[in-house]
C-alpha cells in the first residue's frame, strides 16, 4: 500500500494528523528526487550536445561524409585540346589524399635509416630467349627496355645475325653448352637446363654494384618502375626469392605452389645468387627428371632453405584467349609483369597484338603506379555501376553490382592447357552474365596523356554484337549511357608508398550531361570511407 492513500480511515483526531504529516513529508521527498533526476538529465544532455557539435566530432563527421582531403599541387597546363569534346577540369575531389608527400609517408631510407634505395641500375636482367623467335620477340622487349638506365642480357642458344643487333635492346649473349648435363624427362625439352643456368651465368659476369637479378622471358612485359618500388620493400643483403606461382591450378599442382614461374618474372637478391652460383651445376645434376628451368631453380633454392616471397604484381599468365577478365580485375597490388602476350587476344578492339601492346605500355609508362588499378563507384540516379581499370577499360553495369562480386575475375579465358572450368584456376573467378540486360557496356582506352600530376585517359565505347539485342530484349530499359560515346577519366597520382599498404582507389562520377561523361579517380584518404559507401 502507498504511504499516502486516499481511502485511509481514521477514528480520532490524533490518528488523523499523524498520517497527514507523514504524507506531506513523503511528497516533499518525492519532489526532491524528481528535481535531482531532471537536473541530471539536463546536464547529461548538454554534455552530449557539446560533444556532438564540437570541432573534433564535426571534423570527423565531415570526413565520413565527404572523404575529406586537402588540395594537391596540380599542373593546369594539360593540353586538353588534343582530346575532342573535352570536359572542363573538375575541382580536386575531397577524398584526394594530399598527405602522400609528407614525412609519415616517406620511405625508410628517406627517414634516415642510412640505406640507399635501389635504382634500375642496381638490377641485372636475365632474359631467356630463342634465336629463331628473337626477330619477332625483340619488338616486345623494346616496349619496356630502357637502354640508358638498365643492365642485362638476352640469353639465346646460338648467335643471331649481326644485322639484328640493336643498341636500343639488351646485348645478346650465347648460353654455355649444356650437353654435359643429364636430362631424362620424356615430355620436356633440354633447353630447360640452359635457361635454368642464366642466373649463374649472369652472376659470373662479375658486373659491379649489383643488388638484384631479375629473370624473365622474351615475351614478358615488365613495369620496371613498380619493380623497383616493390624490391625496395626488401633487404637485398638477405637471401630473397620473389615471384608468384601460376594462375593454373594444374601447373601449380604439377610443379609447386611455392615456386616462382619465370615467365612472370623472378627476383633474386645478390646473396642468394652468389650462394646458387657455388653449387648450381652440381645441384641440377641431382634433378635430371625435372621438366624445365623454373623447377630446377626452385629445387636448388629449396636446398638452401629459402622460401618464396609472393608479390601479386608478377603474372605468369598461363592463359589463352580473351584476357579481359584478368586485365579488368587486377589485384590490389602494383602491376609488375605479364607473360605469354602472344597467346591471348589483342587487349584493345580494332588493334593488332603489337599495336595493343604499344598502347598498353604507353598507358603503363604514363602513370606506372596506378596502372591497371581498380576503382568502383555508382550513379544512384541512373542506378549504374562503374568499374574502372586504369589504362585499360571502364565497365558500366546497368544495375548495382557490389564490390565483392566485381573483385572476382570474369571468366573470359581458358588455362594454358586449354581447360576452362573454374576449378582450373587458383584465383577467384565469376561467370560472365548470360543476360544481355545485365552485361556491362565497355569503354576501352583509346589514348592517354599526362602533364604535371594529372593523367587524362580517353575511353571509347566498344561496339558490341549484343547492342541490338539489348535494345529489343531489355525494353523499356535503355542501354546504360546510350548517348555517350566517350568517357574521360581524370587520374590523380598515388603516394610514393601506396604499394606498402595498398588499397583500392576511390572514384567519383562527374556527370555533365547525357553525351559528356567524366570520372575522377585517385587515392582514398587514410581513414576515409570508399567511393562505394559514399555513392550508395
Amino acid at each position: 500500500m502507498l504511504p499516502c492513500h486516499n481511502n485511509i480511515s481514521v477514528t480520532n483526531e490524533r490518528s488523523t494528523r499523524l498520517p497527514r504529516s507523514r504524507c506531506r513529508r513523503w511528497r516533499q521527498s518525492r519532489a526532491g528526487i524528481a528535481f535531482v533526476a531532471v537536473a541530471a538529465l539536463l546536464i547529461s544532455t548538454v554534455a552530449w550536445l557539446s560533444l556532438v557539435f564540437s570541432g573534433t566530432t564535426a571534423h570527423r563527421w565531415r570526413r565520413l561524409k565527404y572523404w575529406e582531403g586537402s588540395p594537391h599541387s596540380l599542373s593546369r597546363s594539360i593540353p586538353w585540346s588534343s582530346f575532342p569534346d573535352r570536359l572542363p577540369i573538375p575541382p580536386l575531389p575531397p577524398w584526394f589524399d594530399s598527405s602522400q608527400d609528407t614525412p609519415r609517408n616517406r620511405s625508410l631510407s628517406e627517414r634516415g635509416n642510412g640505406k640507399r634505395e635501389i635504382s634500375l641500375n642496381d638490377i641485372v636482367f636475365g632474359i631467356a630467349g630463342s634465336s629463331h623467335l628473337w626477330k619477332r620477340r625483340r619488338e616486345i622487349v623494346r616496349l619496356w627496355w630502357r637502354p640508358l638506365e638498365m643492365r642485362g642480357h638476352i640469353w639465346l642458344e646460338e648467335q643471331v645475325p649481326t644485322e639484328e643487333a640493336d643498341d636500343s635492346l639488351p646485348p645478346v649473349m650465347v648460353s654455355e653448352d649444356i650437353s654435359r648435363f643429364r636430362y631424362t624427362n620424356p615430355t620436356g625439352h633440354p633447353s630447360g637446363l640452359r635457361i635454368s643456368r642464366i642466373l649463374t651465368e649472369s652472376f659470373r659476369l662479375g658486373l659491379p654494384n649489383v643488388r638484384w637479378f631479375v629473370l624473365g622471358d622474351d615475351d614478358t612485359v615488365f613495369n620496371v618502375d613498380n619493380l623497383v618500388a616493390v624490391l625496395n620493400k626488401y633487404d637485398h643483403s638477405e637471401m630473397m626469392y620473389i615471384g608468384t606461382p601460376s594462375e593454373s591450378h594444374s601447373a601449380n599442382a604439377y610443379f609447386s605452389h611455392s615456386m616462382a614461374f619465370g615467365g612472370g618474372g623472378i627476383a633474386i637478391s645478390y646473396p642468394l645468387a652468389e650462394a646458387l652460383s657455388n653449387f648450381h651445376d652440381e645441384c641440377i645434376e641431382r634433378y635430371p627428371k625435372l621438366y624445365g628451368s623454373d623447377d630446377r631453380l626452385h629445387a636448388c633454392i629449396t636446398e638452401l632453405g629459402v622460401p618464396l616471397t609472393r608479390e601479386h604484381g608478377f603474372h605468369q599468365w598461363d592463359i589463352r584467349g580473351n584476357a579481359h577478365g584478368l586485365l579488368s580485375s587486377h589485384p590490389i597490388a602494383p602491376f609488375i609483369s605479364i607473360h605469354h602476350v602472344e597467346y591471348v587476344d589483342p587487349f584493345y578492339p580494332g588493334l593488332s597484338s603489337l599495336d595493343s601492346l604499344k598502347l598498353f605500355t604507353k598507358a603503363m609508362k604514363t602513370e606506372p603506379r596506378s596502372f591497371l588499378q581498380r576503382s568502383i563507384c555508382y550513379d544512384r540516379e541512373r542506378h549504374l555501376t562503374f568499374s574502372v581499370s586504369l589504362g585499360y577499360v571502364v565497365q558500366v553495369f546497368p544495375n548495382i553490382v557490389l564490390p565483392r562480386e566485381l573483385e572476382r575475375s570474369e571468366h573470359t579465358y581458358v588455362a594454358w592447357n586449354k581447360l576452362g572450368h573454374p576449378q582450373e584456376f587458383d584465383h577467384d573467378t565469376r561467370k560472365s552474365y548470360k543476360s544481355v540486360c545485365k552485361k556491362p557496356v565497355l569503354f576501352f582506352l583509346k589514348d592517354v596523356m599526362k602533364d604535371g600530376n594529372a593523367t587524362l585517359g580517353s575511353y571509347s565505347r566498344a561496339k558490341a554484337k549484343d547492342d541490338l539485342k539489348r535494345k529489343v530484349f531489355c525494353f523499356p530499359h535503355p542501354p546504360p549511357l546510350q548517348y555517350v560515346q566517350n568517357i574521360q577519366v581524370l587520374g590523380y597520382p598515388l603516394g610514393k608508398n601506396w604499394h606498402q599498404v595498398p588499397r583500392r582507389l576511390c572514384c567519383k562520377v562527374n556527370n555533365t550531361g547525357d553525351e559528356a561523361f567524366q570520372l575522377t579517380v585517385g587515392q582514398c584518404e587514410k581513414g576515409a570511407l570508399s567511393s562505394f559507401t559514399d555513392s550508395l
